[in-house]
Formats: C-alpha cells, structure tokens, sequence
C-alpha cells in the first residue's frame, strides 16, 4: 500500500506540472487580459497613452504574447508557485490564498449540505426502484431523475428565482447570504434545491445499476434459498455491497465540495469562490484563475487516490501493492 500511494504522488506530481502548464497557455491565449478589460476604453478615449498602457502591460507581465513570452510567463509563475506563492489577485488586490481561504466555506457549506440531501434521497430511492424494477415507482422516479438531468443550472435556477422571488415573493430577489442566522439559512434554500434537483438524478441511476448488479448475484440468490426474509437480504446483503461503489464514487465529490458551483453561485449572488472564479476569468485575473484551477486539479488528484484507497477498505478482495 505504501509503495502504491508514493507512486501515485510521484505521478500525481507530473499531472499537476503539465496541467498547470496547459492552463497557463491558455489563459493567456484568452482574447481579452486584464488590462484590456479595465483600461482598453479609457485608452481608446485618449485617456490613456499609449505609453502608460504598454507600461501596464509590462508591469503585469502582459506585454509578450509570443510562445517564448507565454513560456517565460509560465516559469515566472511556476517560480512562486512552487515557493507556496500563488500571487496576489489582480481584481481582488489580495492574495490568491486568502481569496480561496475567505470565500471557500460559503462554497463548502452549500455544496456539503446539498451532498448530504442528495445521499439521503437517491441513494434510498435507487435501491428501491431497482428492488421494484419496471415498477410504477421505478418508471416515474427514473423520469423524474431524467428531466432534472437535463435541466441546465442556469435555467432551472433562474425558473426557480421567478416562480419563488419575483411571483410569490418568498426570498429576495437578490440572493446573497442575508444577515445571519436564520434569515442566510433561508437564503440558501434556492441553490441548495436546484443543485440537490440537477445532481440528485445521476446518483439515484447508478445506486440502482449498482443495486441491480447486486441482486443477481449467486450469493444473493443462495441468501433467499436459505429463507431470510426480504428485508434482510436487502438491507444486510444488498445494501452493505451496493455501498462500496458508491463510496470510492462519492470520494471523487472532493472538488466539488471546495471548488464551489460557479453557475450556481453567479446566479444566487453568492459569494463563493466558484462566483469569485468566475469573475476573475471574465476579467483575465490570470493569478486567481490559475490558483483556482490548481486548486481544484489538486483536489482531484487527492479524490482519484483516496478513491482507490478506500476501494481496498472496503474490498478486502482489492489489493494496491504495486
């Protein structure tokens, strides 16, 4: 076990080095940087010289666009990257670190309670739909699911805000967090429905492919011919095994969990740092997006480990030893 995981941070480590690599490239490939977003206008309206604006481009560090300036941009950041320095936000005018850190809990608290609403919800109706296969309960749960699927976030967050902010008038228009206490618990009832409503449908789906799997096993079979009742070979046979697929699954929700529901978060005014993100790569904040993006490339990293980690927790049949 040992020897895998310090394989799998070895490799982790070149993963992170060409996606930090490719992200950078990217970014500033964008057709609009930063300094064209905040002083583009003022300069075409000679409110800016030419001077000063080419100074500016310079001072951030925007003034090559060739592949060596991309490149020579890339190691300067990579530089302070690996001294734990991930720059300071250009929109923010704070650190990278402190942008994640002050607007990550916003992110986590909506994103870790919608989780735990979705688990108990599609977890035990995917059981029993696939208990009831080609049920009446299997039919309309399944196209239940299916039409929350397709709902884009947007749409069905901004549906949400229409029927229940502006028609019946029972939250703020605005969204936000409110002022505390109760009144930031009520203002984040919208976002959490729509993302337990949109995620909530493909958890249930594989709970019951997973169920259903289970259910045709031989073990399963050699579990009624013993005469247990149903509702052990459910619940002490079928449930425990359907569990371990939805664990290492549920371990790959950890960018999710941090990283904030950018659509979401924009829409409901929330000041999480997936709405933060989305700001800084609608202005070209380079610093922040790449401390983001690193930051949810490294989560993912960790959940894909801790996946097949806990896959041999829980399968003891499971061996990581090379």
């Amino acid at each position: 076990m040992a020897k895998y995981i310090i394989k799998r941070i070895l490799l982790a480590i070149l993963i992170l080095f060409g996606v930090s690599l490719i992200l950078y490239i990217l970014v500033r490939c964008m057709p609009m940087n930063y300094i064209e977003s905040k002083f583009l206008t003022l300069k075409q309206t000679n409110g800016l010289s030419d001077e000063d604006y080419a100074n500016l481009l310079a001072l951030y560090g925007l003034d090559d666009d060739s592949f060596l300036g991309i490149l020579k941009g890339y190691w300067n950041w990579l530089s302070n990257f690996l001294q734990g320095d991930l720059g300071k936000s250009w929109k923010f005018i704070i650190p990278v670190t402190e942008v994640i850190g002050s607007k990550m809990g916003v992110s986590f608290a909506v994103a870790f309670v919608s989780l735990i609403i979705e688990m108990l919800i599609a977890i035990p109706l995917g059981i029993k739909c696939a208990c009831n296969q080609y049920g009446k309960l299997d039919y309309i749960v399944t196209f239940l699911c299916m039409i929350g699927i397709s709902f884009p976030s947007f749409f069905l967050g901004n549906m949400f805000i229409k029927w229940f902010a502006v028609d019946l008038g029972w939250f703020d228009v605005l969204g936000g967090l409110g002022e505390g206490g109760l009144d930031t618990i009520w203002h984040l009832v919208l976002p959490i429905t729509v993302m337990v409503i949109i995620d909530m449908g493909a958890l249930m789906r594989y709970t019951r492919t997973n169920t259903l799997e289970v259910l045709n096993a031989d073990y399963i079979r050699t579990a009624r011919a013993k005469g247990l009742s149903n509702g052990k070979v459910i619940y002490k046979h079928v449930f425990r095994n359907t569990l371990i697929p939805l664990i290492t699954t549920l371990s790959f929700t950890l960018p999710t969990l941090f990283g904030g529901a950018m659509i979401s978060e924009q829409i409901f005014n929330l000041p999480g740092i997936g709405q933060a993100a989305y700001q800084a790569l609608s202005e070209g904040d380079i610093n922040l997006i790449m401390g983001y993006n690193m930051f949810l490339a490294l989560l993912t990293v960790l959940g894909t480990l801790l996946a097949d980690i806990m896959y041999a927790v829980v399968d003891p049949r499971v061996k990581l030893g090379k």
